[in-house]
């Protein structure tokens, strides 16, 4: 089976560096061709939300889940973080409980849009690069059902919960079902953050009452677009919200039959649009793998140079979570910054470092969508090996 991206051709050195960051990431030029051609206007023309439904036909298929037009998968206009404020803004009331589930730092973010819109947080966390706390969210739900919190005070049920598939910031991949199992048994919505791993690694979405996707991630088209697919309880939900908001307000997209909520962004839906056909021209079970085998094989580059991921090498109590197969976050204390700079000095390619207090110690190789190419990975470790050799580091053979 080949293993090789859909629509290679060769890079222009004048377009600046070669990026291999965890998103965005390198656009393929026929997403860029779709992206440049005149585009029709969507507040008039009926070519456009021909183009929207198709969008979203793929989608479902990307998803794996049934489409039903207008009603289980919505396109915004707005990068992937809108998609995880409007779930919040669309499903949470003032004093609704949410149970935000987290080892990360895009799982401890959702806390904070909750308590934004007047929500009640219950954050049920563990060291980030460890497995989520499974155990604390069956407490925490057992608990709430009973009607009383772990102090015997009187506490009501959870409406929601959120997670994130992988956090992309420490490189790991969670494992939903065990979580999603429980949220079941209670009757507790699921709101999860896929935006790093949708057609990058398989994603339980038809368990996700909403699951969350963006633009320039694995599906490699610009940054603009968040996805979001929503299940028939999360629509009766959001009915039952007072809305405060429109741009953040998940219902205005459930028909768009006769018009969007706002102009939508034409040449980027255009982009998202030839993105997800070829993801699906190649097969979405393909794609998943090639992601697969082109994580292998940079671990095992990183491993040659003496290197360990974030979760294999900080995980604290020896319990690692997976690591994902869209991005690798080798843990350099101290050195992230420096290693990055003569990279892309010395190289010309593009890698990522870590996110808050991990932004000098983690050095984040992005392989998703169009970046998960072994010829390309192997390039970027080729760099970074000679960059540790540089600096007196026992690189190793790779």
């Amino acid at each position: 089976m080949s293993h090789d991206r859909p629509d290679s051709a060769a890079r222009d050195p004048d377009d600046g560096p070669e990026l291999l960051t965890p998103g965005p990431t390198a656009v393929p030029e026929r997403v860029r061709r779709a992206m440049a051609r005149p585009q029709p206007n969507p507040d008039i023309e009926g070519r456009f939300l021909d183009r929207y439904r198709r969008l979203c036909e793929n989608l479902a298929e990307v998803y794996g889940i049934d489409y039903d037009a207008d009603e289980d998968l919505v396109v915004l206009g707005g990068e992937g973080i809108l998609g995880l404020e409007a779930a919040i803004a669309s499903l949470v009331e003032p004093g609704d409980r949410v149970l935000c589930v987290s080892n990360g730092l895009y799982g401890d973010g959702f806390a904070d849009f909750v308590e934004s819109y007047g929500g009640e947080p219950t954050v049920v966390s563990t060291n980030y690069g460890t497995p989520l706390d499974v155990d604390g969210v069956e407490a925490a739900l057992d608990e709430a059902a009973g009607g009383t919190d772990g102090d015997g005070e009187d506490d009501a049920p959870f409406d929601l919960a959120t997670m994130v598939h992988c956090e992309t910031p420490t490189g790991t991949l969670n494992d939903l079902d065990p979580v999603l199992d429980l949220l079941e048994e209670h009757g507790v919505l699921s709101v999860v953050d896929a935006v790093s791993s949708l057609g990058g690694a398989p994603v339980p979405a038809d368990r996700i009452d909403v699951c969350l996707g963006a633009s320039q991630k694995c599906f490699s088209a610009p940054p603009g677009l968040t996805t979001a697919s929503v299940s028939e309880a999360a629509w009766e939900k959001a009915e039952a919200v007072s809305p405060r908001s429109l741009y953040t307000n998940l219902l205005p997209w459930r028909d768009v039959s006769e018009g969007f909520p706002y102009t939508h962004l034409a040449a980027n839906v255009a982009a998202l649009d030839e993105a997800v056909s070829l993801l699906l021209e190649e097969g979405v079970e393909a794609a998943v793998e090639r992601h697969r085998v082109v994580a292998e094989r940079c671990r095992e580059r990183g491993a040659a140079l003496g290197l360990e991921t974030f979760a294999q090498g900080a995980a604290g109590d020896g319990r690692a979570a997976p690591d994902s197969p869209t991005v690798s976050a080798f843990h350099v204390p101290g050195e992230a910054k420096t290693l990055q700079r003569r990279v892309e000095e010395e190289h010309g390619i593009l890698l990522a470092t870590g996110l808050g207090d991990l932004a000098d110690d983690v050095l984040r190789v992005g392989h998703m969508g169009y970046n998960a190419d072994v010829e390309t990975v192997e390039r970027a470790m080729d760099a970074l090996g000679a960059v540790l050799d540089d600096t007196g580091t026992d690189a190793g053979e790779a």
